[in-house]
């Protein structure tokens, strides 16, 4: 079993990050068992898809680097390191442009709604960018993709990309990767806004808990969450029409790591006066640990990049033969 995924360095994680996508990395390489292999990387090829300063860039995927060996990456059970490290993501990239058709990118949804109205004026990358996806997973021959309901998309195009290829050479060189089921990751809404998803792009600070916030200000936000005046109750089919009430549940549940239904057996019938502390408590007690290997590791930014570049070269190691065995089939090395 050989899982690779990978997050795109652009700074400010926040709680819905950390629950959303990594524990469930660190939870992929404490399971993962004999013989199998985790690759996490940090997109920063995908990242310059966008405008973004490259001072910036630099900067936020040390950062990143540090925030998930912070929440409990260990390069010694898992390979990490950044995507422009490894030259066979882009050159394999580039042979699968030949296989990938462009009826079938102009169908991915995410490429509608970032390029918008704008179609003519958005950049190439932006719009081969899930080729390139596709050439992350299969260059390392992954047989799991962990994936959200949002990128179960971009695997279906990985594996017709990777069904192609195979049959138009002749070879059966990619495996079709299997997306990865885990433990359902919590859906995690603004605290300003039960509709909307907790995002860093929110004008509001207080919308959202940051990895880097001291205690102070994770208990404040929380205090000024925007809830409503009914007691919790029961069950959560009592919460549907509480949006900013059901967050709150799902966070303390996800910080607790049990179910929302076992939460409100501990506080149905009081309010957020009450609830609001505990739920601070918990979250301070979970994120104050992570800050602070953060700051530590961040001290010394030399030593997170020397980590990036030994992720590196093992995972260069693993693309090699695959990398070699496409540029083969399509007769470009004898």
């Amino acid at each position: 079993m050989r899982v690779v995924s990978g997050i795109q360095p652009t700074g400010n994680l926040h709680l819905g990050n950390y629950l959303g996508a990594i524990r469930n990395w660190v939870a992929m390489q404490d399971s993962i068992g004999p013989g199998g292999e985790c690759l996490f990387f940090l997109a920063d090829l995908h990242a310059i898809t966008v405008a973004i300063d490259p001072t910036e860039l630099a900067s936020n995927t040390i950062e990143m680097a540090a925030v998930l060996l912070a929440c409990g990456i260990d390069p010694a059970r898992a390979i990490v390191f950044n995507q422009a490290r490894v030259p066979a993501h882009s050159e394999l990239a580039w042979l699968l442009g030949g296989t990938a058709r462009v009826g079938w990118l102009n169908r991915m949804t995410q490429w509608k709604d970032k390029a918008g109205k704008n179609r003519e004026g958005a950049g190439i990358g932006l719009f081969t960018y899930p080729v390139l996806q596709a050439a992350d997973v299969l260059v390392y021959q992954a047989t799991h993709v962990p994936v959200g309901d949002d990128q179960k998309q971009h695997l279906e195009l990985a594996r017709d990309i990777a069904a192609k290829f195979n049959t138009d050479t002749g070879v059966e060189i990619f495996t079709l990767p299997e997306p990865f089921v885990s433990k359902a990751a919590p859906r995690i809404m603004s605290l300003r806004d039960g509709a909307a998803k907790m995002s860093k792009s929110d004008t509001s600070e207080m919308s959202r808990i940051q990895l880097t916030d001291s205690d102070d200000s994770i208990a404040q936000k929380f205090r000024k969450a925007r809830t409503d005046a009914a007691p919790l109750p029961a069950s959560m089919a009592e919460l549907a029409a509480r949006p900013e009430a059901k967050n709150l549940v799902t966070i303390y549940a996800a910080l607790a790591d049990t179910d929302a239904e076992a939460v409100l057996a501990q506080f149905a019938g009081q309010g957020f006066g009450a609830f609001k502390p505990a739920l601070a408590d918990l979250a301070v007690a979970t994120l104050s640990p992570i800050r602070e290997r953060m700051t530590r590791l961040l001290d010394d930014r030399a030593h997170v990049a020397a980590a990036l570049e030994q992720g590196a070269d093992r995972a260069r190691a693993l693309a090699a033969p695959t990398l070699l065995a496409a540029q083969r089939a399509m007769g470009l090395q004898v």
